[in-house]
Parts: C-alpha cells; structure tokens; sequence
C-alpha cells in the first residue's frame, strides 16, 4: 500500500522521530511505513489519521497490482 506520509511529514517539518514519538513507535516503524515496506495495523492506521487530522483514504492507496 502505498503511502503520502513522508510528504505529509515534511510539509510539517517534522523528523522521523518526531513522527514515531506521535505515533509512539519507533523510528524503524515509520522508515518502513514510508518506503512501503510495512502496512500499518487498523490502530495505527487511525493514529496516522488523527496525527495529521486527515481521513484514511487521504493518507494511503491501495497498490493496483
């Protein structure tokens, strides 16, 4: 699934870490969540939601392969 969470970050002038300690992962989690290589749990997936005050379907795509 893809994802619009590291510009979404940046446009907050936000680290990585300072992502993770919103979302109280750790960095490693959110370096995977932006290069696609972990797909969050619903929980989280909320958190990232409420963290940018942005609904679910603005902040992930589903992959069309």
């Amino acid at each position: 699934m893809r994802n619009h969470l590291k510009t979404l970050r940046g446009e907050r002038g936000w680290s990585q870490a300072d992502l993770a300690e919103r979302l109280d992962v750790t960095r490693q989690t959110v370096i995977a969540l932006e290069k696609g290589r972990y797909d969050p749990s619903l929980p989280l997936a909320f958190r990232i939601s409420r963290v940018f005050d942005l609904p679910i379907e603005q902040l992930f795509d589903p992959d069309e392969d």
